[in-house]
């Protein structure tokens, strides 16, 4: 009778241990990704100051300008964060914001105005700078989800997982512009 005590108080410890470990991963994850979300949102706070600066010089590129304050708007909507594709879809708005980003300042690089003007250049330093900032948070983001996505799918702890309704976040990756090989002619 003691034995399958003993046998049934060493099952009881695993499981709660699983699910503490669990529990841990998700808030570490969780955690991570609220550390993206402050650097995101000084990215945020910084797209009005870039594009006021840019349209005095850029009249003709309205639609440049245009398509970064859309893609602002979407990635600045509120989300749930323990839903992974509503974390899936903000972190894609955020991409697509970059995205933008980076094509006005390769537009902006046909103004010698614009380019020399000193705030702009600041502003671009600290755009620059914010991403750098982005791409670390995004490092720590990524290896948490990865403890987080290994506990989740690998027994026991998977059971342990179904069981209390924790699911694996999605990973923030970099889109196919980012993946694709630099060409020097578009360059020079």
């Amino acid at each position: 009778m003691e034995f399958g005590f003993i046998i049934l108080l060493v099952i009881l410890i695993a499981l709660y241990l699983m699910y503490v470990r669990l529990i841990k991963l998700k808030n570490g994850a969780l955690e991570a990704l609220s550390s993206i979300d402050v650097q995101l949102k000084k990215r945020h706070d910084l797209v009005p100051n870039i594009l006021t600066i840019a349209k005095k010089f850029m009249e003709h590129e309205e639609a440049v300008l245009t398509r970064v304050t859309q893609m602002r708007s979407i990635s600045a909507s509120d989300y749930d964060k323990n839903n992974p594709e509503e974390v899936a879809q903000h972190l894609e708005a955020h991409k697509l914001l970059q995205s933008a980003m980076m094509n006005l300042f390769a537009v902006a690089e046909n103004y010698p105005d614009l380019k020399s003007q000193e705030t702009m250049i600041r502003a671009q330093e600290t755009y620059e700078e914010v991403e750098g900032h982005i791409s670390a948070a995004r490092r720590f983001y990524n290896s948490s989800v990865g403890d987080l996505k290994n506990a989740v799918e690998i027994f026991p702890s998977s059971m342990v997982a179904g069981l209390i309704g924790i699911k694996a976040m999605p990973f923030f990756e970099m889109d196919d512009a980012e993946r694709a090989p630099v060409n020097a002619a578009d360059i020079l």
